[in-house]
């Protein structure tokens, strides 16, 4: 198996590959490449440690950060600081591939829990809030097209 394979997760469609982990960072960041389908749109939560940098490198991205919605798409940044509630959503006609930059790091493990357990919203809710914890980010709402 090649670096990159080794290195490359995938929960419900969405693939997050490790290009730098905490151990490379001395635990200062990780960064994840990261592709995710058309509708994507991961629960409200907030990171109670780590403030979370998203690049968008295709598609676009709908952002909910603190009640404010605002759009990125190809080369544009997305910053939400740690302890902001934030959620987002990929609209449009095509996946979203985006860099996310987070620190410090080690939160990645929440989406390492996800992909072995391919876990749901709402089915697994339970496993979900007890892997949120673990990483210090706590399950807030709905994604916004359940809101």
């Amino acid at each position: 198996m090649d670096t990159e394979q080794a290195d490359t997760i995938e929960w419900l469609g969405v693939t997050y590959r490790t290009i730098l982990s905490p151990k490379q960072s001395r635990g200062a960041m990780s960064i994840l490449d990261s592709t995710a389908p058309v509708t994507t749109q991961p629960a409200r939560h907030i990171h109670e440690r780590e403030d979370e940098i998203v690049i968008v490198l295709t598609g676009q991205c709908e952002f909910w950060v603190e009640g404010v919605r605002f759009v990125k798409g190809p080369g544009e940044t997305a910053f939400v600081p740690r302890g902001s509630e934030h959620t987002f959503r990929v609209i449009g006609g095509q996946p979203s591939r985006h860099l996310i930059v987070l620190t410090p790091g080690g939160f990645e493990g929440f989406f390492a829990d996800m992909a072995r357990g391919q876990f749901r919203i709402p089915e697994d809710v339970l496993e979900i809030e007890a892997s949120a914890r673990a990483h210090h980010m706590k399950i807030t709402g709905p994604p916004l097209g359940m809101a």
